[in-house]
């Protein structure tokens, strides 16, 4: 338990910011598997429109600090590249 009054401010500051990111790391990862099922099913069009909800989201959290700029341009370019190749 902190000791001191900003200690605990800075409790209180972790459990409300990690709860926001567990909310942010489940939405990037179902955002994810939706693409990829479609893949999986060969359905283009499905595909297409998953990825371009996958690409806004994922840049979405780039922008509340959620995932760094590089990491999200990773994950859209390797989807992508999966849904090209349908």
């Amino acid at each position: 338990m902190a000791n001191h009054k900003s200690a605990a401010k800075r409790a209180r500051q972790t459990i409300v910011k990690t709860e926001r990111n567990r909310f942010y790391k489940t939405r990037i990862k179902n955002v994810t598997k939706e693409v990829v099922t479609a893949i999986e099913t060969a359905d283009k069009e499905k595909a297409t429109a998953a990825i371009k909800t996958a690409n806004k989201y994922l840049h979405h959290c780039v922008s509340k600090g959620i995932l760094k700029k590089a990491t999200a341009a990773r994950k859209v370019s390797r989807l992508q590249i999966k849904v090209n190749a349908i």
